[in-house]
């Protein structure tokens, strides 16, 4: 009976086994795709999201890519280098010997790289015509924009002609995309401002007073010309092609100067006036400072003057080899101007002064009432005088009496002199200034120029 039991439950227990290896589990393969930044021009990177259910085992398979097989139940992200179509396979498995296969399609395209080369047609001034070169691969669709041009747009793989009219810096941009994605590439055309013709005239530094005969320099200003005309119908050149051109006028009057700029494309006319004088021969320069001894062996006040250079000079800046232009040195004891003198350059040693090197000879008449001689000069004839007819009849002597000192009680005081080149002049002392180391004159100056 015993025996009977145990049959009855070993065949019980057999039976149910065999009920549950007919039960296998089932598998539910699935996977996900993301292409990272929805990027799908090569390189693309492609995470793998594994949402099977029911499975042990897994065998990847991704066609073209990197990895290529894998086991891991997430094999994260595989990279494809090289555009294609691809299939991902995925073949899912479990420990009851159940299978299945899924498949995803994946497209990756070529790489978009923008590009294009812009040359321009002649030169760069305006209008300026371009033409482009579109270097660009892996794109399929083209979007143009071109600042300031005509055509302002097109999407044409190669736009054609584009015209820039105007000065400035245009930008030219491209859109280029494969119906996923767009790449954008930009560049400039840069297009000079129009042509202007301009130019300063400069007088020689002898004929700063446009007095005949009178030496011009001509600088030009033009701006975007390459080649350039001028008529001078009453200077001597009456024509030149140069760019700075240096030109002589010898009658008096208003004269008139004229430029024609141009370039490849257009051209531009200027026409300037200028006044020209009678020469009277007599250079006026006003407001010139003498300073003391003190003043000018300190630096402070230069006590020397050149006629010629129209420039004063301390002690550090007279000529090192060559003093022979400066005809005019002025010597005062001390800021009360008590005792004062004009005195010729070749004697400046004799006054606290180093010598100036070749020096020249210059006669004075510092007092006009005690030189005993015939030539005299008032303040009213200085003030008038508009040529040199006066100085032209002038004798210049030295004496004993018109060569002495003088103090600060006449003002205005005249003095006279004579250059050793034989130019007359006189000095009309305006101001004494007393200021320490830097007390000085204040003269104007009329002289012959030659």
């Amino acid at each position: 009976m015993r025996s009977l039991k145990n049959i009855a439950f070993v065949g019980l227990v057999g039976l149910l086994m065999s009920c549950a290896k007919e039960v296998a589990l089932p598998i539910e393969a699935n996977f996900e795709v993301e292409v990272v930044d929805n990027d799908y021009s090569v390189p693309v990177h492609v995470k793998i999201h594994n949402r099977t259910q029911g499975a042990d085992t897994f065998e990847w398979t991704f066609e073209g890519g990197e990895p290529s097989q894998s086991t891991d139940k997430n094999p994260g992200t595989v990279r494809y280098s090289t555009e294609g179509e691809y299939s991902i396979h995925l073949k899912a498995s479990n420990r009851d010997g159940v299978e299945e296969e899924v498949n995803y399609g994946l497209v990756i395209d070529k790489a978009i790289v923008p590009g294009f080369i812009i040359t321009i047609e002649g030169d760069d001034y305006a209008p300026v015509t371009i033409n482009i070169e579109n270097t660009t691969t892996g794109a399929t669709t083209f979007d143009w924009t071109f600042e300031g041009g005509v055509p302002p747009k097109s999407k044409a793989h190669t736009p054609g002609k584009i015209v820039f009219q105007g000065p400035g810096d245009h930008l030219v941009t491209l859109v280029a995309g494969n119906g996923r994605e767009t790449q954008i590439f930009s560049d400039t055309v840069s297009v000079s401002q129009d042509i202007m013709a301009d130019f300063e005239i400069e007088p020689a530094f002898e004929d700063d007073d446009f007095q005949t005969p009178v030496t011009l320099n001509l600088t030009n200003k033009s701006i975007n010309a390459t080649s350039f005309e001028w008529t001078f119908e009453t200077a001597e050149p009456a024509f030149s092609t140069a760019t700075d051109p240096m030109i002589t006028i010898n009658e008096p009057g208003l004269h008139q100067l004229k430029l024609k700029a141009s370039n490849s494309k257009r051209s531009h006319t200027i026409i300037k006036e200028v006044s020209i004088f009678e020469d009277t021969n007599l250079r006026v320069l006003e407001n010139v400072e003498l300073g003391t001894g003190t003043a000018h062996n300190a630096n402070q006040k230069g006590a020397l003057y050149s006629t010629m250079m129209r420039q004063v000079y301390d002690a550090a800046s007279v000529p090192i080899d060559d003093g022979s232009t400066i005809d005019i040195a002025f010597f005062a004891l001390n800021q009360e101007f008590n005792f004062n003198k004009f005195v010729s350059p070749d004697e400046v040693q004799e006054y606290t002064f180093e010598p100036i090197p070749n020096a020249k000879h210059t006669k004075f008449i510092n007092l006009q009432e005690s030189c005993e001689c015939e030539t005299s000069l008032s303040v009213d004839e200085f003030d008038a005088m508009e040529d040199d007819s006066l100085l032209e009849a002038m004798p210049i002597e030295e004496t004993i009496g018109g060569i002495q000192d003088f103090d600060s009680s006449v003002v205005p005081r005249i003095v006279l002199f004579e250059t050793s080149d034989g130019r007359k002049g006189a000095i009309k002392i305006k101001e004494f200034v007393q200021a320490g180391t830097n007390s000085h004159i204040v003269v104007d100056i009329k002289v012959q120029k030659q």
